[in-house]
């Protein structure tokens, strides 16, 4: 097994293309298929030119399932990575499934008609795949993804309760430009638009958005103003590791970020709702992405770095314990290896680990599972040496509140 299928030309598949030309023993074979055939024939070009790799080339729509089947006949992967948009995510699952290839995305379904993702629409494959002797990894990214193997890690090395999670994720990196996202502005602006949402005591607390938020010290960059917002991987790791009493997931934003999203929404260019206009119904929310700044083409003025990581309290041999498990990442580092800004390159890496894992048959077994229901220790070996290197400290005193 070594043939691998990219779906997506974003910030996100150029970074997984260009890892995965690196490590030509596991990926034998690489094409990168999007919509737009000169995005994917650009990448080509260059991973070539970098890494001296020849990258395939293909378009297809991601939403036609049997498009999608036609170029799987036509190339014959082992494994299809999806990096394409999540409301994708269904139809490349089922035709993976009506192939009978391995499946691999780093972020959840959601619909497009509606502000909302969580997993049980995946989950709901299970069967399928299992039946057929597939696998589908889900939310193979950072984050989701790296902060389940970090989760994973801690639960098998440092405690015998995990009790209270915050994942913490800060971006001190500058673009220069007045307003853009790191990555899919339509993707990007629904999630934080929406509301907030935490694990407490059994049941999820939702809040209004960005209405809870504190300073966090982050390593290597200081304080930086958090806001509480519900992600993906909440879901899935109370479901996962049931000790846990409360989890939270927290992301750093900017005042002049935040100023110009609450403009945008005052005016209504956040709306996914359509309106009519000169006779034609627009979407606002796709219009702001087409005129913002593409995340792919924020890489070559980034300066600063990331810093994400899991902020653990729990119990080992009977006495409390807490634990921090972090990475930071340079975008001047990831922008000279790959051409893409560090969020682009966070979310890349783990797609390529977990899938050079799947094609190694070092994470491969029928079925449909997120990241820390499998060993995180051959994980996260590889993101110490592929470009994401980690650190851990125990008994560090940590920035929340807990009950007595």
């Amino acid at each position: 097994m070594g043939k691998v299928l990219i779906i997506g030309a974003g910030g996100v598949g150029t970074v997984v293309v260009k890892k995965c030309a690196q490590l030509p023993e596991v990926f034998t074979e690489i094409m990168l298929a999007s919509r737009t055939l000169s995005k994917v024939e650009r990448i080509a070009q260059d991973t070539e030119k970098r890494f001296g790799v020849k990258i395939k080339t293909a378009q297809v729509d991601a939403d036609d399932v049997q498009a999608l089947v036609k170029l799987f006949n036509s190339y014959k992967p082992d494994l299809v990575v999806n990096v394409a948009l999540p409301y994708q995510d269904l139809p490349i699952m089922d035709a993976c499934l009506e192939y009978g290839v391995h499946y691999l995305d780093t972020a959840n379904y959601e619909p497009k008609e509606e502000a909302k993702f969580e997993y049980s629409w995946q989950w709901a494959y299970q069967d399928r795949f299992k039946q057929k002797g597939l696998m589908a990894l889900l939310g193979c990214g950072f984050d989701p993804g790296a902060t389940q193997a970090f989760t994973a890690h801690a639960a098998k090395h440092h405690f015998d309760e995990i009790h209270y999670l915050d994942i913490v994720d800060c971006n001190a990196g500058s673009h220069g430009k007045a307003f853009a996202t790191n990555f899919n502005p339509e993707i990007n602006i629904r999630e934080i638009t929406q509301k907030g949402k935490y694990w407490e005591n059994g049941q999820w607390v939702e809040i209004d958005p960005m209405s809870i938020h504190k300073p966090i010290d982050y390593p290597g960059i200081g304080p930086k103003e958090s806001y509480l917002l519900f992600h993906e991987e909440l879901e899935s790791l109370v479901k996962h590791f049931p000790t846990i009493k409360r989890a939270r997931f927290w992301m750093t934003f900017g005042q002049q970020y935040i100023t110009h999203l609450q403009v945008l929404q005052n005016v209504g260019m956040t709306s996914i709702q359509p309106i009519k206009f000169q006779g034609m119904d627009v979407i606002p929310l796709e219009f702001l992405k087409a005129v913002l700044p593409a995340p792919d083409e924020l890489g070559e003025n980034y300066t600063g770095e990331t810093s994400i990581g899991c902020q653990i309290k729990g119990i080992k041999g009977g006495k409390d314990k807490t634990y921090f498990i972090w990475n930071n990442c340079s975008h001047e580092a990831a922008y000279k290896e790959t051409g893409a800004q560090g969020v682009s390159y966070t979310t890349g890496v783990p797609a390529m680990i977990g899938a050079a894992l799947m094609l190694k048959g070092t994470w491969m077994k029928p079925g449909v599972y997120n990241v820390e229901q499998l060993d995180p220790d051959p994980f996260l070996d590889m993101m110490n040496k592929h470009g994401l290197p980690w650190h851990e400290k125990e008994g560090v005193e940590l920035p929340h509140e807990y009950p007595n």
